[in-house]
């Protein structure tokens, strides 16, 4: 919980926001605080628009569930919800050289197979000739909480938009993005036709794991393919579609619910539990689109018959879920196997389960054949 004085900083932040987005799209330069030599600003992230957050009303500032879930939740969920997987900022500036500085809550930055990068880094991205581009990956140092570094510099001059994603694996107290003094900064293009957000709950590897950059996790990568918002409730080893999160994520109202959590299920649990949380969903939201999706061929089960019986199993479990919830008349329900997720090379993985980047590409290469045509009904 936070302290008094904690409470009280946060609600005067939120004051100072309210009052600047009330001023429009750009934020004012008084915002931005000097440092020492008073030839950077640096302007809070939450001056924009964060995006990823389903809801407001956390405890800290980067939070991915409500404060409200605190011992509502299983304890290893609420804390995975303080890792700031999915959630990121667009922005407009005209900075030929851009700074970031964030402070980690853990300096825990890596993991044995996912690297400091995708773990604790930062991960920017630009719009160039319409589409977006990787630019630059801020570097968390050994064992530090805070973090400073220099983005990008010496790219021409002009007004651009930016991109920038926040940890997989850790999460943050503070995130602030650093320009010269003198430059403009403004809050990102609105999304076209005020679209909804996709709400992806699921695994370690939803919230990320192993990609090697915030930004190639598949969530990322959807979310600049299909230029809509997206937000990422993975939870690793705890996607379990327990009652309590049906609840939770009934509060929301996305474009279309893609649920991904065989990988954390056998077949006993798919059985008792896909059902009921499909109901839950449906009942707040009578028309809402419901993606079903297979767990990932784990990329050794070709070989390794134990493995290939797990997939086998906890598949065929959720094809009946599936098949009983259709007969029942269940609408908009939509079903995705798990043989397209990864290529059958074996090439997508670094631990037979856990995408690399390859994996996350082949990953989104699925999910958007099946996202696209429910999008556009």
């Amino acid at each position: 919980m936070l302290d008094r004085r904690s409470f009280m900083a946060t609600l005067m932040f939120a004051v100072a926001l309210v009052s600047s987005s009330n001023a429009g799209d750009k934020i004012d330069t008084a915002k931005g605080v000097a440092d020492a030599e008073g030839n950077i600003l640096w302007y809070d992230l939450r001056l924009l628009d964060v995006e990823g957050q389903g809801w407001r009303e956390t405890q800290a500032p980067f939070d991915r569930l409500p404060g409200k879930a605190e011992g509502v939740v299983r304890d290893p969920v609420w804390s995975l919800s303080r890792h700031s997987a999915g959630l990121c900022a667009r922005f407009v500036t005209d900075a030929t050289t851009i700074h970031a500085r964030w402070t980690l809550i853990s300096d825990r930055l890596a993991m044995p197979h996912m690297p400091a990068t995708g773990v604790s880094g930062l991960d920017l991205y630009v719009r160039h000739e319409g589409r977006w581009h990787w630019l630059a990956v801020g570097i968390p140092k050994e064992k530090e909480l805070t973090h400073r570094v220099q983005l990008t510099s010496g790219i021409p001059g002009g007004e651009r938009e930016f991109l920038l994603y926040l940890p997989l694996y850790n999460g943050v107290s503070s995130v602030e993005i650093g320009l010269p003094k003198g430059t403009a900064l403004a809050k990102g293009d609105s999304y076209p036709g005020a679209r909804k957000p996709i709400v992806f709950y699921g695994t370690s590897i939803t919230q990320g794991g192993c990609a090697s950059r915030p930004g190639m996790v598949h969530t990322a990568i959807l979310q600049r393919r299909l230029n809509c918002p997206v937000i990422n409730l993975g939870f690793s080893g705890n996607g379990r579609m327990e009652p309590e999160m049906a609840k939770l994520f009934a509060e929301l109202d996305p474009s279309v619910y893609v649920l991904d959590c065989l990988p954390n299920m056998g077949a006993a649990e798919v059985t008792e539990r896909v059902e009921p949380f499909v109901a839950t969903l449906r009942a707040a939201h009578p028309e809402t689109p419901i993606l079903l999706v297979e767990d990932r061929s784990y990329t050794d089960s070709f070989l390794v018959t134990s493995k290939r019986e797990r997939n086998a199993g906890s598949r065929a479990a959720l094809r009946g879920a599936f098949d009983r919830l259709t007969k029942a008349g269940t609408p908009n329900l939509h079903y995705l196997s798990g043989e397209k997720l990864l290529n059958e090379d074996g090439e997508g993985t670094v631990d037979s389960s856990h995408p690399t980047d390859l994996g996350f590409v082949q990953q989104a290469d699925a999910l958007e054949a099946a996202l696209r045509p429910i999008l556009a009904k």
